[in-house]
């Protein structure tokens, strides 16, 4: 045979085993591409002014290229350790290191480099539907056009080219590493011997359930004040979190995960049936030497889910954050821009509702039951604004009750009125036992009349005056009343908003609206979830791609005892079976893990970046679920594969 034969007969052989390796490669080359793109495209150019996007996909290319450039090197070792046995049989038919060496070069450059084309044609393609997400995500009114920019194309074969020349290194290093004997048993050596489970692994597995257990308990307590008083001991106490959970999630998986499997064979006395055979024997015994990298996939799984629900909560809340910062549907500070605006809509028809609210500020005195409320308070002191019941629709209160409103979800967290014994202005205490104090969402001022997540005080009419009559003159602003309109007319709306914008107002701070500040919130979250979407996708394939590529060379290594299990009676179906079981097991740990991670991560913090968290969340953790288990489908279809060639 000659070597073009041999060449093109490896080609035709490894196209079908590495068919998800190709796929990836592709995948990833087509979305680097479309990135790239993006930077030099003429739309992205207009639109980059509101949603910034230059800056922010350059630093996505090169993140995306970094998860690229590890999953390939990674796989290329996984897979050049499986082909040692054929390394070896070429040096005993005759040809020496160079001559292999040049064979794997020009199989891995016609496999690599087609795929590499054949991805850059894909990312030509991806491109308009890339570009016509980036501008729905944001609401940026642009025309997605299909357009070939040379910069991209050679900076992506520059990238790539790269990328392949460290794995011909490590392909030649490798080589030349191994004499002929090592090469024969590389691919037969297990990677953790079987032997008795020791102390130090019980030890180790317990440790791991603290760690991570520590790690939760102190991030649910990271805003209850009894953590830290100052924005240093609460970096220093997220980084005990952080630290805790990595380590005891490498824990989880050196010692933990076989510490519970232990206990369970040895429940079972060591009678194990053929499921138990093919999944718990063998995971107690290999997942032990994945731990660092089931650790990795572990923790930036949890980053990536965390990082998108985040996102997700903030542009999901983003028509409730706009419906609480503003009050109304347009929102003033000055009489005569409100007189201005008015008279716009009467000359154009358009039916609306107008609001009159005067504010008064003043300072609130709670006692101690609130340790967090330092973030938003001088001492023990509140700065909120106070408005008349009488001046807000629906709303009756009794004489001395107060109606607590508006505020965000950080000072709901925060300031947890619940707790609060007495409430005094200007030193007259109200007491709860005899005045109600009351909490609820709805917004009755714009943001621009608040102290940053304070809430807006409700009051009875004659407290109001009381408050007037008693004003503190440094805590009054030259803007003392807020003038609203609403649009009922969701057509008359868009006209009115169109009409607010080209009116030019004069007074600070400026006039609010409502449409306009949902653009705006939908704009400078949209870009991150864009970014962080298409990154937690691919570092989703490339990592459930590793985990299946770990599972083929564990499914060769173990061929051999499928042999022997079918020659002492059981069928394929009863090995199938059981392999179902250990692939539940090798993806759902590391799966179930990262869900709990960036679960307890987004429940310490979410109210920073929204008012709504399961919906989001759960939508976010669905898709990723989903996703990640086809890997798992894709694991059992090549171990039928291997079990039907064993028998």
């Amino acid at each position: 045979m000659t070597v073009s034969r041999l060449i093109f007969q490896n080609l035709k052989k490894n196209i079908t085993n590495y068919y998800l390796y190709v796929f990836a490669l592709v995948f990833s080359v087509a979305l680097y591409f479309s990135f790239v793109t993006l930077q030099y495209d003429p739309s992205m150019d207009q639109a980059s002014g509101s949603v910034r996007g230059e800056a922010g996909i350059r630093v996505a290319s090169i993140l995306l290229f970094a998860i690229v450039a590890i999953f390939l090197l990674y796989a290329n070792r996984l897979f050049i350790k499986r082909r040692s046995r054929e390394i070896g049989l070429f040096q005993l038919i005759g040809m020496n290191k160079n001559r292999i060496f040049r064979v794997l070069l020009f199989e891995n450059s016609v496999i690599y480099f087609t795929s590499v084309l054949i991805g850059i044609l894909a990312g030509l393609l991806m491109t308009r539907f890339v570009m016509l997400v980036l501008f729905y995500v944001t609401g940026v009114d642009e025309v997605a056009s299909l357009s070939f920019a040379p910069q991209a194309f050679r900076q992506s074969l520059i990238v790539f080219s790269s990328v392949f020349l460290l794995i011909l290194i490590g392909n030649y290093v490798f080589i030349k590493k191994h004499t002929l004997l090592k090469l024969f048993q590389v691919e037969g050596s297990t990677e953790n011997k079987a032997k008795r489970f020791s102390f130090i692994e019980a030890l180790i597995g317990l440790v791991g359930f603290f760690l991570i257990g520590l790690g939760y308990y102190v991030s649910q307590l990271l805003f209850d004040g009894t953590l830290f008083e100052s924005g240093t001991n609460l970096m220093v106490v997220m980084l005990l979190i952080l630290t805790s959970v990595i380590l005891g999630t490498y824990c989880f998986f050196k010692g933990s995960i076989g510490f519970i499997l232990n206990i369970v064979r040895k429940r079972l006395s060591g009678y194990l049936n053929i499921k138990q055979v093919m999944s718990l024997a063998s995971i107690m015994f290999r997942i032990k030497s994945n731990a660092l990298l089931l650790t990795i996939i572990t923790t930036v799984s949890a980053l990536a889910i965390g990082l998108l629900s985040l996102s997700y909560i903030t542009y999901y809340s983003a028509d409730q954050t706009a419906q609480n910062n503003v009050a109304a549907d347009f929102a003033f500070t000055s009489q005569s821009s409100a007189e201005q605006f008015e008279q716009t809509l009467i000359d154009q028809g358009i039916t609306y509702q107008q609001i009159s609210r005067q504010v008064i500020y003043a300072e609130v005195e709670i006692d101690e039951e609130m340790p967090n409320a330092s973030l938003l308070m001088n001492e023990s002191r509140l700065e909120v604004a106070a408005i008349s019941s009488a001046e807000v629709d629906d709303v009756s209160l009794a004489e001395g009750a107060i109606l607590f409103s508006g505020m965000d979800p950080i000072a709901e967290v925060i300031l947890n009125f619940e707790n609060v014994e007495t409430i005094s202005w200007f030193g007259q205490e109200i007491d709860n036992s005899e005045q109600s104090v009351s909490v609820e969402s709805d917004s009755y001022l714009p943001y621009t009349m608040t102290r940053f997540g304070a809430p807006v005080a409700i009051v009875h009419d004659d407290t109001f005056q009381l408050l007037a009559d008693n004003l503190d003159p440094s805590l009054q602003r030259e803007a003392n009343t807020f003038y609203g309109f609403t649009v009922a007319n969701s057509e008359e709306l868009n006209i009115a908003n169109e009409l607010f914008n080209k009116e030019i107002f004069e007074d600070t701070p400026g006039p609010l609206s409502r449409l306009n500040l949902r653009q705006e919130q939908r704009e400078a979250t949209g870009l991150a979830m864009f970014i962080v979407g298409f990154l937690g996708l691919t570092f989703l394939i490339t990592s459930g791609c590793i985990l299946y590529f770990k599972q083929m060379d564990e499914s060769e290594s173990e061929k051999g005892n499928y042999t022997i299990l079918r020659k002492i009676g059981y069928t394929e179906q009863d090995l199938t079976e059981g392999i179902k079981v250990k692939q539940l097991y090798n993806f759902g740990f590391p799966l179930l893990l990262g869900l709990s991670h960036s679960f307890f991560a987004v429940q310490s913090g979410w109210f920073f970046f929204g008012s709504e968290m399961w919906t989001p969340m759960l939508i976010v953790m669905g898709i990723y679920t989903m996703l990640y288990s086809l890997f798992g489908l894709l694991s059992v279809g090549y171990y039928k594969q291997v079990i039907r060639r064993a028998l």
